[in-house]
Order: C-alpha cells, then structure tokens, then sequence
C-alpha cells in the first residue's frame, strides 16, 4: 500500500517555521506536532506569541531611555548660540516615512493572500460537505426506497400469491436481495458528523478571517494616515497635531506587535499542521471512518482499492437480480393475477430509481472529488495562507520599530519647538534692533508730525517744521532766498526738500520769490 502522495509537498517556509522552539511556561522543550488539544502545545503557541509582548516591552524602555537622554542632555540656548540644524531631523522623518510606506505596501500584500489562502479553504470546504451532503442524502435515499416502498408492494405481492409457492419462493428471494442491499448500505461509514463539522469549521473561518481581514486593513490605513499627519504638523509646527499624532503612534506601536505575536503564533501552528497534515486528519476522523477510507480520501493512490467497492457491487448485483424476477413476474403472474400488476410496477419504478442513485452515488464516493477539495485546501492554507502569515509578520516587525523611531522624531521636533518659543520669550522689547520692538515704539495716532511735505519718508525730522508767513516790511530776504538767488534758480535745487533748516516746500518759495521781485522793482 503506497503511503506517500506526489501532488502535495509542503513548502520551504512551513518546514522552517515548524522547526522553531517550542515551550511551555516552564522553558521546556516540547514537540512540535500538530496537537491545539494538548495543553502544552497550547502553551508553546502562547509562549511565541509572547514575541510581541517581549518586542513592545523593548520599545518602551528605547522610548524611555530616548526621553531621559532628552532631558538630561539639553542644554538651555543663550543669545550667542547657534539655532540647532533641522536637517538631520528632517532626513530621519523622511526616511521612516518611506519605511512605513514600504511596510503598508508589505502589509497590503500579505493581508491579501491570506484571504485569498483563507478563501480558498473555505471554497474547498463548502464544496466537500456539499459532496458530503449529497452522499448522505442518496445513502438515506436508497434506504428509504428500499426499507419502505420495496417492503411494502412485497408484503401486498405475498398475500396475492398466497396460494402460489413458486410465486412466494420468487418473492422470499427477491426479499433476501432486499436485505443486502440494506445491508450494504448500513455497512457504509457514516460520514454525517463530518459534513456537519466541515459546514462548521467553514462558517467559523470565515467569520474569523472577515474580522482579521478588516482589522489588519484599518491598522494599514492609521499607519499611512499617521505618516501623512506627522508630515504635515512638522511642516504647520503645530502643537495640537502632534500631540494626536503621538497618541496614534503609541496606539499603532502596541496594535503592531500585538499582531506580531498573534501572527508569529497563528504562522508555527498551521506550519505545524502543514507539515503533516495526513496524520492529523486520520486522528481527527478515526471515531467515524476507518483508517483504510481515511487514506483513500486523503492519498487518492491508484494503488489503494476503493473501500466501498464491495459494497457497491453487491448492491448492484443486487438491484439487478431484483429486476430480472419483477421481469419474469410481470410476464408470468399478470395474466393470472391481475391485481399484482401495480405492484409489480411499483417495484420496477422504484428498482429504476434505486439503480440511478446507486450510480451517482457511485460516482460521489469516488475519491477523486473530496481529494481535490483536500489539496486546495492545503495549498490555501500552506502555500498563500502561511506565506501572507509571514508578509504580515514582517510588516508588523517594521511598523513597530520604525513608528518607535517617529516617536522619538516627534519628541524632538516638540523641544525644537519649546526652545524656539523660549528664544522668542527672551528677546527685550526696549531693544532698538528688535523688530517687534520698532513696530510698538511706532504709533501713528501718537506722532506729532505735521509737515507740508507728507510725501517724504523721514521720522522725526519735521516736527518743528513752521513755515514763516510772508511779509512786506524792508527785512532782508531770508536764507534760502539768498541761496536761491546763488544758485541762478537752478531746477535742481529748486525741488530739492529743504529738511532740517525750516524750509517751506518748492510751490510756496515761488509765491515768496514772486512778492520778493515786485518789492525790488518798486525800489527800482
């Protein structure tokens, strides 16, 4: 009997995680077959998920050291010292920003082959109990055609040939192929307790995997969304944005190893299984399968004899016998009794339907259907389950150490943040070089300037500017008559503004100038 099967072989990845320790409470090496029953093997799946609790704890205490070297190692920026360069800072943000992009892309991945792995088995096993079902629905329908309606026209068939013992002699032969082909039917494993269990196992999986599906997709989108918001409050700098920001961090820190531990733990167990599935399954069934039906299903070899083929040619020889005798009953007994042709037909209809079910059910008991529903099932499980397991994993491993990374980035763009506020705080406002200061020593409503020329920029300088009224006494001419009469009224220094001497604007020395003209003409 061939016992090894070419068309499964468990993958690279399975072997090496099924090689990992395993220990119980009590750092005791157990063995790492596939028992989720075994309290010790409970233990060991515990003990490895126990990876992210180990990671997260690390973490904190880098966090913790970070903040103390933080606080202990600042010095206090006086007005001659230099503003600390950001550029360091800045490369670190943008770096760890790609690193959790790459990670999500990682993670995106992995969530999505394994649900197609989990999709997978669950197809495989709605397709088997549905080839379970109908091999119960045929097995209890061919018992009940032949217990019930066969039972029935032979009881009614013997009181009409009472008084022929050739007939009855027909009949007693006919009843004992009856009981074989109940016996028969009685004598195949009943595999009810199976397909409730795979409907069972389906619906429970499927459940599980919407709820991991969907939450390592939420953990995928606050990742992108905290590395868009840390982005945008180092650029805004703004406080309120990046206190949410590290609370997000702190959450997404302990969703991400949580996930590495229950990943780590979910990945080594179903390796485990993969690694020998066979043996597991034929433990799991022994209560209501033999162990020679188990390895039919499961290796579906050539070399291995079909468990049920007895049986189905009993039946078969059986319905045939039955139906040459109801033949020759219908020929013989008809015209004698005419009553027996119901019956007669009865029987014929029901051995039509009895032999067309035997057939299908023939065909479903062929291990050929359930053994390809087995290997889809373990290549989704094994090869996209196991590796999307790993995908997963290592994005889990990335976000935490990398969103550890940002925190520490974002508790140094906070003292940035205080230092500068504490320069700004420092500055005097009695300073004249301050700008701050210049703009509140400068108050319009408080200046005093009441200038002619309001075009000019300068402060202070034409406060006690007061334009001299002209007059018409003898006085000698003012200064900047003289002047102008130097410079043989030149346009340049006739719009040049007077600042500083008392000066009136260009357009009332022309008035001046003009009464000053008609004065020396009357002394001419």
């Amino acid at each position: 009997m061939a016992t090894a099967r070419l068309d499964y072989v468990a993958p690279w990845w399975t072997y090496w995680l099924h090689n990992f320790p395993h220990f119980n409470f009590f750092f005791q090496s157990i063995d790492n077959t596939f028992k989720p029953e075994d309290a010790s093997y409970q233990q060991s799946l515990i003990f490895l998920a126990s990876v992210g609790a180990v990671g997260l704890g690390l973490s904190l205490l880098v966090l913790a050291v970070f903040l103390v070297c933080l606080c202990c190692c600042r010095k206090d920026i006086d007005d001659e010292t230099k503003r600390p360069s950001t550029c360091c800072l800045t490369w670190s943000a943008v770096i760890t920003g790609l690193i959790i992009c790459s990670a999500v892309g990682v993670g995106f991945y992995g969530n999505s082959e394994t649900n197609d792995g989990v999709y997978q088995l669950t197809y495989s096993l709605s397709n088997a109990n549905h080839t379970l079902g109908g091999i119960n629905n045929l097995v209890a329908g061919t018992l009940g055609n032949v217990q019930t309606g066969l039972k029935q026209h032979l009881e009614r068939l013997d009181e009409i040939f009472a008084a022929k013992s050739e007939f009855l002699n027909s009949l007693r032969f006919m009843q004992m192929m009856v009981n074989n082909v109940i016996h028969e039917m009685m004598a195949l494993p009943d595999i009810n307790k199976a397909n409730v269990d795979l409907a069972a196992i389906a619906d429970q999986t499927a459940l599980v995997e919407y709820y991991r599906w969907l939450t390592y997709l939420l953990m995928l989108i606050l990742d992108l969304v905290i590395c868009l918001a840390m982005c945008l409050g180092m650029a805004k700098q703004s406080r309120w944005l990046l206190i949410t920001i590290m609370a997000f961090v702190v959450l997404s820190i302990i969703l991400s190893w949580a996930s590495l531990g229950a990943g780590t733990a979910t990945a080594v167990g179903t390796s485990d299984f993969c690694v020998s599935p066979d043996k597991y399954i034929v433990n799991q069934t022994k209560d209501f399968l033999t162990a020679d039906v188990a390895h039919y299903y499961l290796f579906c070899s050539p070399n291995l004899p079909n468990p049920f083929q007895q049986s189905l040619t009993i039946c078969q020889r059986s319905l045939t016998t039955m139906q040459i005798q109801i033949q020759g009953l219908l020929q013989v007994t008809v015209p004698i009794f005419p009553t027996a042709e119901r019956d007669l037909l009865g029987i014929q209809r029901l051995l039509n339907s009895t032999e067309f079910s035997l057939h299908q059910l023939t065909a479903l008991l062929d291990c050929r259907g359930l053994h390809k529903d087995y290997l889809d099932a373990l290549i989704g499980v094994c090869y996209d389950g196991v590796e999307g397991l790993l995908y997963l994993s290592l994005f889990s491993l990335l976000a935490g150490c990398v969103l550890s990374a940002m925190l520490c980035a974002i508790f140094r763009v906070w003292t940035l943040m205080g230092s500068r506020d504490k320069e700004y705080d420092d500055i005097d406002e009695e300073d004249p070089f301050n700008p701050q200061a210049r703009q509140m020593s400068y108050n319009p409503r408080r200046s005093n300037i009441h200038s002619f020329c309001s075009y000019t920029s300068s402060l202070g300088s034409q406060a006690s500017i007061q334009p001299p009224l002209p007059s018409a006494s003898n006085a000698s001419p003012p200064e900047y008559m003289n002047q102008s009469m130097l410079f043989g009224r030149s346009p340049r220094y006739e719009n040049a503004p007077l600042i500083g001497r008392g000066s009136p604007p260009p357009s009332i020395f022309k008035n001046l100038l003009a009464q000053y003209e008609d004065h020396l003409s009357v002394y001419d």
